[in-house]
């Protein structure tokens, strides 16, 4: 929890979006105003952990705090999670285990996927739970208590019901062949049915996911499949946060121990958890890009395809007590390393938020605020991780924002405010210096000709490229600082942007 400790809002980067969600959901009904921006429904989608969570917490500790408590809890129960997996198929905790430990600071946490991050972090612990029970015999009350448990994770994220599904499959498997080879029995195919027969207390989330995808109002499409470059660039940035360097380096120690585990005879792999990783490996492959509309869905799920790879290790019986305890020593520098880096990564994210959001002091409560947030063509390596701060001012101030996602289905918000036509929602925050081949982000210049004055109150200009000052004709501003620029539209005369000639309409 270290790194978490000093952010007020934690620096992920989806957060502060999903953020916004949140103060939607809870005090609709005390704005007014805010129904005639957004569209906000109850509805049983696979996507609703936090939003769940902080509807009891947020009363008791307010929303900023309480999703801070919520995202905090998330790298424990990972790192428990692994640690509980890794002791029920060893018999005790493997030194090697603790080299999987950082992965509790994976890209995609980074990224802010929330509910997703919570349900991994769930998944490892009920696969855990699995185990054990498994170990002891107790298979009616594990199906009987799988049922209830697979449909709670789902609803916190489907992709968590799924890696379940993919482990508990793998580890029945195992199981099943092994009681079989005891009999005599030597047969693959056998395993695998009486696997999948095992597994059918997980399957009630089937019927879910049916009664989900099949309303009208659902939108969301899956394509990009076999993208092998971006499959590839995924496995080195297993560990993204702000420094390529030490980030691709302590990929490559994860990677490193991977390989000594196939070359070193003093080191062996589970066959349970190999398999399990094998498995996520080959879902990581066959995965798009984007599933239902959902990004990076291949990409969430590499670094744990990994961690189960890391867990599966151990040190053969022979290893000495000074062996595993050197593997152990290296493992946990690794550990306090990343976590050093990390929350020093942190604590300049923090300071960053800080100055940025100390703009909202000017925009009023209920503005109606369109914001530009800069960033370049190409994927810098450290994001300013900014692009859904502006959410923060429908969290904290009740102000619209064009962030927001909006993809019937997929979240329980949708934007209905068409005064502001394509600047109502996600991604027209975004702002480049040119128009970026292949993406929907505008440039600047054109952004600030094309909003439409008269939707908006207020503009948000944080960290924007350089921009032609004849755009902002008409804009006071209220706020400057090194970080951002709040303008008040004093002005509706819309500019006119053609070949460079800009004028009055």
């Amino acid at each position: 929890m270290v790194p978490l400790l000093r952010p007020a809002i934690p620096p992920l980067v989806d957060l502060p979006g999903h953020m916004g969600r949140y103060r939607v959901q809870l005090d609709g009904a005390t704005y007014p105003w805010l129904a005639n921006w957004y569209d906000f429904h109850w509805s049983l989608i696979g996507n609703l952990g936090i939003d769940l969570l902080v509807v009891p917490l947020a009363p008791v500790f307010g929303l900023e705090l309480a999703v801070k408590l919520i995202v905090m809890a998330i790298p424990p129960l990972i790192v428990g999670g692994l640690l509980w997996i890794a002791r029920e198929v060893h018999g005790r905790i493997p030194p090697t285990a603790l080299f999987a430990l950082p992965i509790a600071y994976c890209y995609p946490v980074q990224f802010g996927f929330v509910n997703f991050a919570l349900a991994m972090g769930l998944a490892l612990n009920l696969f855990a739970l699995w185990l054990r029970l498994g170990r002891l015999g107790r298979l009616r009350f594990r199906a009987a208590l799988f049922v209830p448990l697979s449909c709670l994770l789902w609803l916190c994220h489907t992709f968590g019901w799924g890696v379940l599904g993919v482990l508990a499959f793998s580890a029945e498997m195992i199981r099943q062949h092994d009681k079989m080879a005891g009999r005599g029995v030597r047969h693959w195919a056998d395993a695998w049915i009486r696997a999948g027969l095992g597994c059918l207390p997980l399957a009630l989330p089937l019927v879910l996911m049916a009664v989900w995808r099949s309303g009208d109002h659902v939108t969301g499409q899956t394509f990009d499949w076999f993208d092998w470059r971006n499959k590839f660039g995924w496995m080195a940035m297993i560990l993204r946060d702000r420094w390529l360097a030490f980030d691709i380096a302590s990929a490559m120690v994860i990677y490193l121990i991977l390989v000594r585990g196939l070359r070193d005879r003093s080191i062996e792999y589970s066959r349970n958890l190999a398999l399990s990783a094998l498995f996520l490996m080959a879902v990581f492959l066959l995965l798009p890009r984007v599933v239902f509309g959902s990004a990076y869905a291949d990409m969430r799920l590499a670094p744990f395809a990994l961690g189960i790879a890391v867990i599966a290790l151990r040190p053969r019986n022979r290893v000495s007590i000074r062996g595993a305890t050197t593997i152990a020593a290296l493992g946990l520098a690794f550990c306090l390393v990343r976590l050093g880096g990390t929350t020093v990564s942190y604590w300049i994210y923090a300071d960053s938020y800080d100055r940025t959001l100390a703009a909202l002091t000017r925009v009023p409560q209920g503005a109606r605020l369109v914001s530009f947030v800069g960033r370049r063509c190409r994927d810098d390596w450290a994001y300013t991780r900014l692009e859904h701060v502006p959410a923060l001012a429908l969290e904290r101030r009740q102000a619209y924002t064009n962030d927001q996602w909006s993809m019937a289905g997929a979240q329980l918000l949708t934007t209905r405010y068409a005064a502001a036509g394509r600047f109502a929602h996600d991604p027209s925050q975004v702002v480049t210096d040119r128009q970026c081949r292949g993406e929907w982000w505008r440039p600047v210049n054109k952004a600030l000709a094309l909003f439409p004055r008269g939707a908006f109150d207020y503009v948000w200009m944080i960290q924007p490229p350089a921009f032609d000052p004849r755009l902002v004709a008409g804009l006071t501003p209220v706020w400057h600082d090194s970080a951002s620029t709040v303008f008040r539209i004093d002005s509706r005369v819309q500019p006119v942007l053609r070949k460079g000639v800009i004028s009055p309409r």
